[in-house]
Order: structure tokens, then sequence, then C-alpha cells
């Protein structure tokens, strides 16, 4: 017995501050799902995309969602939409939400997740800005009646950042986001940070790794349902409201991003278009990114042209064992340089994304690309913001 009496003192002062640690703790309700509730118990019928990388396209809580959707309310049909692909984060969202999103048909509810991501990636902070606002105008244009709802996933670099005291700058921007244009906001991140140091349980143990075990799937799955049981715990509205879209805070933001056909390119020297790419070795692939049409260079120095009309330019290419280095031009000024290889390419023809003109004149414009000998360069997809 007296062995026990620690072990029930520490247990009793645990519990009152395990009593507050509720999912709603880490939901910022700057918006409401009225939209989404309308469709779900008024049309009987919803649309629900999930924008991610490889934490949304796994298997783990993006499932958990549907089957809950489908168990709850049984008399709705709802479709669900994977887009999800590992890897990707905002800068790559923006560019391909039209394709991948928005021309599937009418979305009602879309989940946007690329905190982690953009970390990894280490995309530049002023791009990150650009990119989030760019997929939030441009899904909020394209229908005004769609709910959006911001997420910011955990990782140990955030961990590491919310235990100094200081809120991780992928999640900080997210909620400014969030709070702008009057989105909710979940903050996952600082949940399971949270739980962790209140000794819920482990990240080596239990949650695992970034990409979450079926645990930390559980723990993201149950956020995420106590803020569509609490948004759908009402009347059902009489009609859908259009969002009212506020002032840009970047004017340069993507909310025009889209891919541009590799078959404009023109003056190609020693580049080809391969109309359905796969790589010769057996180095990985993501999916979209293969048996796709490929603007391809030869080993020996290549270049090509782009005539296009819009204030940002990028590439979406793949930067596997064979990348280098391109140099790059745009409307005849000085050549830069940036080096495509990254630290994964020798196990993966890894999707990335690359902006090579910003906050461009608008009107028409002109890139032109060239390749270092010895390297090979393959692009998917020119990215073009008007």
């Amino acid at each position: 017995m007296k062995k026990l009496v620690p072990v029930l003192l520490l247990l009793l002062a645990m519990f009152p501050a395990l009593a507050q640690l509720k999912s709603e703790t880490f939901i910022t309700r700057y918006g409401n799902l009225d939209n989404t509730w309308y469709q779900i118990s008024a049309r009987k019928q919803a649309t629900v995309a999930f924008l991610g990388g490889s934490i949304t396209n796994m298997e783990g809580w993006r499932g958990k969602v549907g089957d809950y959707l489908a168990r709850t309310y049984p008399a709705t049909v709802f479709s669900l939409l994977n887009a999800g692909i590992p890897s990707l984060g905002s800068l790559p969202h923006a560019f391909r939400l039209q394709q991948d999103v928005l021309d599937k048909g009418r979305v009602d509810l879309l989940f946007v997740e690329a905190a982690v991501n953009d970390k990894v990636n280490s995309t530049p902070a002023a791009v990150q800005r650009r990119a989030l606002e760019g997929i939030i105008r441009h899904a909020l244009i394209a229908n005004p009646h769609m709910n959006i709802v911001l997420m910011a996933f955990v990782d140990e670099d955030k961990m590491a950042d919310y235990r100094a005291g200081k809120v991780p700058a992928e999640v900080a921007l997210h909620e400014e986001m969030a709070r702008r244009y009057q989105l909710p906001f979940v903050d996952l991140a600082k949940e399971v940070t949270t739980r962790i140091d209140a000794g819920e349980f482990s990240w080596k143990n239990d949650f695992k790794d970034l990409h979450p075990s079926p645990f930390g799937q559980e723990i993201y799955f149950n956020t995420i349902r106590q803020l569509l049981d609490s948004a759908f715990n009402r009347p059902a509205p009489r009609k859908v409201v259009a969002a009212k879209i506020p002032a840009v805070t970047d004017p340069f933001n993507y909310a025009n991003g889209q891919y541009v056909d590799v078959h404009t390119a023109n003056h190609l020297q020693d580049f080809v278009v391969d109309e359905s790419w796969k790589p010769s070795d057996k180095v990985h692939t993501r999916p979209g990114f293969v048996e796709v049409p490929m603007l391809v260079s030869g080993t020996t120095a290549a270049s090509f042209e782009l005539p296009f009309t819009g204030r940002t330019v990028g590439v979406a290419l793949l930067s596997g064992p064979d990348a280098g280095v391109i140099r790059y031009s745009i409307d005849g000024k000085p050549e830069q340089q940036i080096d495509t290889r990254t630290q994964w390419s020798r196990s993966l023809y890894l999707p990335w994304y690359l902006v090579l003109g910003d906050g461009l004149t608008t009107g028409p414009h002109t890139l032109k690309i060239t390749t270092v000998s010895g390297s090979v360069c393959r692009i998917v997809h020119f990215l073009v913001n008007q």
C-alpha cells in the first residue's frame, strides 16, 4: 500500500492538468462551417477535398474523417477527393489547386495542410505567404460558398519552437491567414507538443514520427472530429452564404496560379517532350509525376524558351540522381543559376517546385533555361501566376 501512495498522488496531481487538454483547446474558430452543414443537412450531398502532402495522402486521419462523415450522416452522399501528394507544400499546392482540386467539380469543404513540408522543403517565408494566401483566394473566388479548414501538423522542429516559447513560423502564418479570411484553424502541432509535455504519450514510442503512427493519426482525427461535431451540432442554416474576401496581404499572392503545359516551350535545343516519361532505373517516383508528358534535356548543354504572361513564373521539375544546375534568365536579363539537387535526389525523383521570377510586371515575358553539361533537367509543369 505504501508503494502505491506516491503513484496515486502523482496521478491526482496530473488529472487537473490532463482534464484541461481538450481537443477544443487547439481549435480556433475564426469562421464557421455553416455552408458545409447546409450541404449535408439540406442537399444531402457534399464534396470534401483534402489538399496536402504525405500526411494527408497516407492512410490515417483523412480516411477516418471520410468514414466518420459517412457513418454519422448516412442520408448524405459524400464525395471524397484525396489531393494529397507526398513532399508537396504550399508552393506546389497553389499552382496545382486548379488541376488537382477545382477542375474535379464543386468542393464544399477543403482541408489544407502545408506547414510540415514548408519547413522540410525550406520554402522561403515570402513564398509561403504568397502561396497560402493564393490557395485561399483562388478557392474562394472559384466557389465563394466553399468552407476551408487550415491545419498545422507537427514535426520535431515545431515542437522545439513551442518548447522555446516561440510559435513556429509556418504555424503563425497559417493562423494569420485563418484569422484574416475567417476560417477554422486547427493547431495539431501545438496539441501534440502539449500532450507529450503533459505526459499523455511520447513521441518516440507512441506518435513515432512526423508521419504519424496509427496512434498519432487517431490524435489528429479526434481533434478534426471535434471541429466537425461542434460545427454541425446546431440547426441547419436555411441557405449558403458567400464568403467576404478581404483585401490581400501581399499583392503578388498566387491566387491565379496554374500549371502551363510543357508543350508551350519553344526554341528547343537538346530538349524533347517525352509524352509518358518513366525512369530507366529503379529510383522511386511520386504519383502524378511519372508516365506523364515531360520536357527532358539530354546530357549536353541544352536550352529552351517559354513565352508566358504573368507576374510569377517557375518550374515543377523532377530532382533525381542526375539533376544538376540550371541557368535561367527572364526577358534577356543577366542569367542566374540554381542547383536543382536536393538531399533526397539520390533515392527519389522528387517533384521540386522552383519560383524563377516573382513580382514581375503585368504582361508578356520570356523565360530561358539552359542546363549544365552532364546533368539532366526534367520539367513536368511550368508555373505561371497572372
